[in-house]
């Protein structure tokens, strides 16, 4: 099993390093590790140092001798998911298993037809957790590099968004909308994939107007119809092995 992830905000320089505050107390309290055991020090931005536990003091000081500091390059191709806003938690549901998946960033949507709104100190909480969510995912799946998860965008913000990448789609599915399968999308050797995912009830016809305007035309998955909070970690997954990155 690979080496368990600590958060730190400087990844260390030298020979040894005290982990303490909540990571600390997480190595030393929750994860029990002992002297000898392998951990990775990561920055979240692809930053990370590997090193083994020198010992344990107390219920939160970890010291680490460290043997060595690496940086984790950009991926070739940068996948971002627009994400419309979910109902309750599954908004949380679908950053963490996008996280896991492998997705480079998430973009959150006041989509027409969210019925989940964010507004004021509800969005600022809202969007707290996302980005909570996300660093504990990615944590969790022993990634170096986490994935940005941007503030709320509105409906044009998104469309500008699309513009500027080297392959915008949206996943939509419409027996009255012509659709390729995501799976045989062409897709660039190099840069930005944006993709969105829409609502439980969909991207509405003014939103696929605005978004094919800028060069951003719809794509399907299969013959059924997932929910949004599961339909961007499935799409992830078929784009991120077609780009390598799975192999």
């Amino acid at each position: 099993m690979t080496a368990p992830v600590f958060v730190v905000e400087e990844v260390p320089a030298g020979a040894e390093f005290v982990l303490d505050g909540p990571e600390g107390r997480h190595a030393v309290s929750v994860k029990r590790l002992n002297p000898g055991e392998a951990v990775v020090l990561a920055d979240g931005r692809g930053r990370w140092a590997q090193g083994a536990v020198k010992a344990a003091e107390g219920k939160d000081r970890l010291v680490v001798a460290v043997s060595g500091v690496f940086e984790e390059p950009e991926p070739a191709i940068r996948i971002t998911v627009v994400q419309a806003l979910p109902k309750g938690d599954r908004g949380e549901l679908a950053v963490e298993t996008m996280t896991e998946t492998g997705v480079d960033a998430i973009v959150p949507w006041q989509a027409s037809r969210c019925i989940t709104q964010w507004r004021g100190d509800r969005g600022a909480k809202s969007l707290a957790k996302w980005r909570a969510t996300a660093r504990e995912a990615g944590k969790q799946s022993r990634r170096v590099r986490f994935p940005e998860v941007a503030e709320a965008l509105s409906t044009k913000q998104v469309a500008t968004l699309l513009a500027g990448a080297d392959l915008a789609m949206v996943l939509h599915e419409d027996r009255d909308t012509p659709s390729q399968a995501l799976a045989s999308a062409a897709l660039p050797e190099a840069g930005s994939v944006v993709l969105v995912v829409g609502p439980e009830g969909g991207v509405s016809p003014d939103e696929l107007a605005a978004f094919a305007a800028v060069g951003a035309h719809p794509y399907r998955l299969g013959r059924s119809v997932l929910r949004t909070s599961t339909a961007g970690t499935a799409a992830t997954a078929v784009l991120l092995a077609r780009t390598g990155r799975w192999s």
